[in-house]
Order: structure tokens, then sequence, then C-alpha cells
């Protein structure tokens, strides 16, 4: 629904289309601060009451507004449809002396136009673009075939669909991801970024450091907004051997007492893709923690549970595995190849037991 005064709520709505059929759900679309949009949905069990009430209330009154109801269609298919029907169009290139009268004369042999109008400033002179609609959408379309690129005033008009600001940033958008893909994908392996770059470098001495190795044909120290070095740069070079001599020799190279950190240039998802690959390699496999209680491991010789060690004693030394290429590890005082050491050892006494008086 469409063209809802603003003081209808969700129920009575509900209670405007109950006598349709079951209704799943009913909400009229709101603002963050709760207002209405006013325009809303209510979903049928059925489809046969969901027709009924796009038959029987579109265009009658609610609240004393003419209230647009029609099926629910989604955003894709909307965007779809308006691409290909369109009743509006924008031209722009339009000269100065061009009026509305001229897109009128122009537009209208091809079919009835509604409105024709050149925008101007508040001072009255002309923005260069304007826009002209037709009561048939067919005729538009034969409008823009026939009317984009033509010539008037020494200007070569644009003609084109009316768009939404919306779909203009998406589509301009669009163009220039794909237009930036076709410029890596041209110099793919030719190019290369450099980071760590001292602040006193800049794009005359980044091209003395790299125009060794073959012909530069791009060089540029990559800055902020302000001007400011962000301390990394883009270096292209005519062919992708040349772009290698340099990545071998440079990498790691001391400049301005820091070492430079060279790579051949990639798009951020294949450098994530990479850095992701490299870090799974070396990523340790993950140890299973152990559910047994932790109880101390003795070398054979040395005290057990249940023993104590005189004090002053050095504690027992636990030689790793010789399979592992460690060398055994002697106590101080020990020669290789000597008896092992004694073990002295007392019992423990439990509480309240006494020990053996010395004789």
């Amino acid at each position: 629904m469409q063209n809802l005064d603003k003081s209808i709520a969700n129920k009575a709505l509900h209670d405007t289309f109950a006598s349709f059929g079951n209704i799943l759900s009913c909400k009229v679309a709101t603002d963050p601060n709760g207002k209405s949009k006013g325009h809303g949905f209510v979903q049928f069990e059925n489809e046969e009451a969901a027709l009924k009430a796009v038959e029987t209330q579109n265009g009658t009154l609610l609240k004393d507004k003419q209230v647009f109801v029609g099926p629910f269609i989604r955003r894709q298919e909307r965007e779809s449809v308006y691409t290909n029907k369109f009743n509006n169009i924008y031209v722009k290139n339009l000269g100065d002396s061009t009026t509305d009268d001229d897109l009128k004369k122009f537009f209208g042999e091809i079919g009835i136009i509604t409105s024709a109008v050149v925008m101007r400033d508040g001072d009255g002179k002309s923005k260069c673009f304007g826009f002209v609609s037709y009561e048939n959408a067919d005729d538009a379309v034969r409008a823009v075939d026939a009317l984009n690129g033509k010539k008037f005033d020494d200007k070569k008009w644009y003609v084109g669909r009316a768009q939404k600001k919306s779909e203009r940033e998406h589509e301009l958008k669009g163009k220039f991801e794909q237009s930036l893909k076709a410029a890596i994908d041209k110099y793919q392996g030719n190019h290369l970024f450099i980071k760590n770059l001292d602040d006193s470098i800049d794009d005359e001495k980044l091209k003395d450091l790299f125009s060794e190795f073959g012909t530069i044909t791009a060089c540029k120290v990559l800055r902020n907004p302000g001007g400011i070095n962000r301390g990394s740069g883009i270096v292209g070079y005519s062919t992708p051997d040349e772009a290698s001599r340099a990545i071998a020799v440079m990498n790691g190279k001391i400049a301005v007492n820091k070492p430079l950190c060279v790579a051949l240039l990639q798009r951020k998802e294949e450098r994530k893709a990479r850095l992701q690959a490299q870090f799974s390699q070396v990523r340790p496999a993950t140890m299973a923690p152990s559910v047994a209680p932790r109880m101390p491991v003795y070398p054979p010789g040395a005290p057990g549970i249940g023993q104590q060690i005189f004090y002053g004693q050095a504690p027992p030394v636990i030689p790793p595995h010789a399979g592992f290429g460690y060398r055994p590890q002697l106590l101080l005082g020990m020669r290789p190849g000597a008896a092992p050491m004694p073990n002295f050892l007392v019992p423990m006494m439990h509480h309240g037991q006494q020990g053996p008086r010395p004789m």
C-alpha cells in the first residue's frame, strides 16, 4: 500500500483488510522516530484473498486519501522493470542558450510530452541539463535512441533514463570497480608496491631508486589528503621481467636507514587470500588439552610421589630424549659416564606420627 495517511497505524491497516481473508502479517513502515512513511505491507494466507484485496481497495479513499494497493514486488525485480520501462528522461550538456521550448520542440516530435524543463540556478542561469517526461513509456525509449548524441548549438547532448541518486551512485561505483579491475589486470606483474619508505622520499627519489632495473612507466609516492607521505608508493615497469629484477634486488634494501618492502601490486582480495594461505601453513597444529590431572613426572632415580628432597639438594634434571638431537644434561660436578648420583631420601611423615629417635 502507498499514499497512506500518516495517522494510520498497524491496527487500522489490519482492520481495513481483515474482511478479505486470514492475515499473516500487517505492518506500516516507519522511520527511526516511529513516524509513518506513508506505505505498508499486508500478507494474506492465500493468494486469492490478496488478489481480491487489490481489486477491491486499489484507488479507494482511506482517511480522505486515495491509496494505491498492488502485489508486492521485490526491489531487484522493481529495479529491472524500471530499467527497461520509464517515462522520464535526463538530458545534459545543453548549451547556455537552450530553453524549455527547445526541448519541447525536439522531444515533442517523438511523442506526447507532459513536461520539459531546463534546470537553472537562483539567478536564472542555465545549469546545462534538464528533464523531459513522456506520457507513453515507449516514446521515452525511442527518444533516448533517437536523440542521444544529437548536436545542438555545437553541444553534443547526452540523453538517457532519469535515475535516482542511489541508482546513479550504484552504476558509477560498478563502472569504477570494473575499470580498476581492468587496469590491474592489464598491468598484472608489471607494477610494484613499496612500503616502509622514509618521509623524505618523493616521486623523483623513488624513481631514481628503481630506474636501474628497466623502463619506468609510472612512479608515485602515496600521500593522504593533507599531502603527508604515507610511507608507501607504486612503481610500474614496461615488462614483468624488469619488475621481478627490481623485487629481487630492492626487497629488504636499506634506503635512508629504513629497509624497503617490495612486492607485486595486487588487488585487496588477492592479497588477503595469499596472506590467509601463508598463515594457515605456518600455524602450528592445536594440541588437545589433557583431561588427566597434572602430576609431576620424575626420571628414574629421582624422588617420586611421597618423597622429599633434602634441603640444599639440587632439583632433579630431566634429560631430554636423545632422539630429538639434544645432548644429555649433567648435574653440576658429574663427569660423563659416571655412576648416577645417590638418591638421598627421607620418609614422609603423617600428621601426629613420630619419627625414629636418634640413637
